[in-house]
């Protein structure tokens, strides 16, 4: 049997070729560090000198001559090629001269002790005849002449200013080519149109697969029917189909769309390009359209693969929308991303796959089929795909045995996955901060109120007058939740601060459904005015805490007249235009703008004016919730039912009888469901 040759992971620790920003990579010494030792060994020979001048003190002429007065002076000779003389001490009067070190003092009269310069031999012969003649008493010592054959320091001085400037030069030359990686290294100025994705082969293990994305089962199918067109593409081409070109995920943030890419990565068997849209983006003009031609031209060099473009929004935004807004550069980026993208033979097995959370503003030319065939659609998870994802998210954390996950998915609507991700993390860290064994119910209800309303601010001082205000605000809002047909039900109130201004918190159920009539968007409305309408029953007059409520109300209101069409005199017109982005003027007139204000105006006085009478009807209610939520903080479903009575409408289900899932989905166009109400407070 042949032995199977073991394959390195590019991007494993273990091999010496990885990736260089690697902190556990062996070292490697390259042409750097032998430039740097070698001018250090020049440097260092041209500051000392030669080998000869090791040790020796530099005197002045008079010093000199004090030595010779004094008999010190063994003999001096005259260096004739570096204008100095040399001066050798006598060994018994050594001791006279402590400043001379242990090297020439071990060296004896080998090296000259002491050194002094001059300007030239005969000025200094006449300036030692002139002392002589001033001291005849002195006996007169005849210089000898020499010349210093220090060939090597000559080198250095006349070779050490090319190396620096040849060690400069070679230095730049390298960086603006991209550094240590070569001519395609990140940021180098000659390889700036080189594209910067990533490259996942089958060398690069990818640990992330289809089995950690949850919630995703449709896109999960249209996506793996790519990878089998990559696989296997006589399945297809032999029935006459074309294997698509280009797919784009189209979903809100944290949904899952890089992660389904991830997977995608991990799963096929065929090179995998990754980058951002960003990418391409730079400031000299014309290196976006280079990057995109560099992309394609290595994707067509490791077809069949795949390109993935996480938020292409970033390039492919729509053209000549806006003149003040216009980018050139941009544009003449997509303009080359559409070419290449129709211009490969539909043969040459390549597929970008792209994603983005804003496709209305993205290019009509760069979604038309030939380009991006397939819009594959990532919407938040129902309730079954919520739980799916829980099971996920939880397989690493260690939970009690009460944890109840199909009730975790009911409290969490609207949620993402990344949101989900968020609550098993932060319900671990409660759980670890109250030295538990395990993460139970009690737990992730505390992260689900955390990711909600923010950080529960237990050292916040609210005065007693504050509190009472906001207790009746929340009940208020309780209260007509309740007795409204179609409201949301009640999940939990509390007057306990959360975030940065929330001092109240009530968290409602949403029912999961695709389409609301005017009946249900009415109650919704009446519920969010009830703090603000309990406030002015049972105080007089109104605080400051109902912000967030009118902002909500008043989007609710807008969208019910503009968009929608619910309004008798407005009529059934829309003024919503996805692709006309940061326009300067209305699609309809000053007159009919001013109607539809006062159409805004009139429906929140209605719903305002019908939830004063339900809570003027209800007061004695409204007073036993308030003075519950001073005493407990907190109050439950249940604590509701037992202090005010059941619900008088029945509670629709999210599952029928057969265990099938109910419709799900959220009202279109900027009218969110409201699963949770916070009393603000603004100065």
């Amino acid at each position: 049997m042949a032995k199977q040759e073991k394959k390195m992971n590019p991007f494993s620790p273990n091999n010496k070729n990885a990736n260089p920003g690697d902190p556990k990579k062996t070292p490697r010494f390259g042409g750097y560090w032998a430039f740097i030792i070698i001018l250090a060994v020049m440097l260092g020979l041209q500051l000392l000198g030669p080998m000869g001048s090791v040790g020796r003190h530099e005197i002045t002429l008079s010093d000199f001559q004090e030595m010779v007065a004094q008999g010190d002076v063994e003999k001096h000779t005259v260096i004739t090629n570096k204008d100095e003389v040399r001066v050798w001490i006598k060994k018994s009067a050594l001791s006279k001269y402590p400043n001379i070190d242990k090297l020439t003092l071990s060296s004896g009269s080998a090296a000259p002790h002491f050194y002094f310069k001059i300007i030239d031999g005969p000025t200094f012969v006449k300036q030692m005849d002139d002392f002589y003649k001033d001291h005849p008493e002195i006996p007169k010592q005849i210089p000898n002449t020499d010349a210093d054959s220090d060939f090597l320091g000559k080198l250095i001085s006349y070779l050490l200013p090319f190396v620096l400037l040849l060690g400069v030069w070679l230095l730049l030359m390298r960086k603006m080519s991209g550094g240590a990686g070569g001519p395609g290294g990140p940021g180098g100025i000659f390889s700036i149109g080189k594209s910067k994705a990533m490259l996942f082969d089958k060398g690069t293990k990818v640990n992330i697969t289809f089995a950690d994305v949850a919630g995703l089962d449709e896109a999960k199918v249209e996506v793996m029917e790519i990878v089998d067109f990559l696989r296997n593409p006589k399945k297809y081409t032999s029935l006459g189909g074309k294997i698509p070109k280009g797919a784009l995920l189209v979903g809100p943030p944290g949904t899952g769309k890089t992660l389904l890419a991830k997977a995608m990565a991990g799963e096929a068997q065929v090179p995998f390009f990754s980058l951002s849209g960003s990418d391409f983006v730079e400031m000299f003009v014309g290196v976006g359209a280079s990057r995109v031609r560099d992309l394609f031209k290595q994707a067509r060099e490791k077809a069949p693969c795949i390109i993935f473009i996480d938020e292409i929004d970033a390039i492919g935004r729509a053209r000549g929308k806006n003149a003040l807004m216009s980018n050139d550069e941009r544009e003449s980026t997509l303009n080359q991303m559409l070419v290449e993208m129709d211009g490969f033979g539909s043969d040459s097995g390549i597929i970008v796959l792209a994603a983005t959370n804003r496709p209305d503003v993205l290019d009509s030319a760069l979604l038309r089929p030939g380009r991006f065939d397939r819009q594959i659609s990532i919407d938040k998870p129902d309730l079954a795909g919520r739980e799916a994802i829980f099971k996920v998210h939880l397989k690493d954390i260690k939970t009690s045995q009460n944890l109840d996950i199909h009730k975790l998915a009911e409290q969490t609507p609207g949620f993402a996955g990344a949101d989900i991700a968020n609550v098993c993390n932060e319900a671990a860290l409660i759980a670890a901060r109250k030295n538990k064994n395990g993460v139970d119910m009690e737990d992730f209800q505390d992260a689900v109120d955390r990711v909600i309303g923010g950080l529960e601010k237990k050292n916040k001082i609210i005065s007693p007058e504050e509190k009472k205000i906001i207790a009746y605000h929340e009940a208020g809002h309780a209260v007509c939740g309740w007795f409204l047909e179609h409201a949301y039900p009640l999940l939990k109130v509390t007057i306990v601060p959360r975030g940065t201004a929330a001092l109240g918190y009530a968290q409602y159920t949403p029912k999961e459904q695709y389409l609301y009539n005017t009946d249900q968007l009415t109650d919704q409305m009446c519920m969010t005015l009830g703090g603000r309408a309990s406030e002015e029953i049972f105080f007089g007059k109104i605080s400051t805490g109902a912000q967030n409520d009118l902002q909500q109300i008043t989007r609710m209101a807008y969208s019910m007249v503009t968009i929608y069409g619910m309004n008798e005199k407005i009529g059934n017109v829309s003024f919503y235009d996805p692709h006309q982005e940061n326009a300067f003027t209305k699609p309809y007139s000053e007159e009919t703008s001013k109607l539809i204000d006062e159409e805004v105006r009139s429906l929140i006085d209605k719903c305002y004016k019908r939830t004063k009478d339900l809570l003027i009807e209800k007061k004695a209610e409204v007073e036993k919730l308030a003075e519950a939520l001073l005493e407990r903080e907190v109050l439950f479903q249940a604590d509701v039912a037992a202090l005010i009575g059941p619900r008088p409408y029945e509670e629709k289900k999210l599952l029928d009888e057969e265990g099938e899932h109910a419709a799900s989905g959220e009202i279109s166009a900027g009218v969110p469901p409201y699963d949770s109400d916070v009393t603000n407070q603004s100065m």
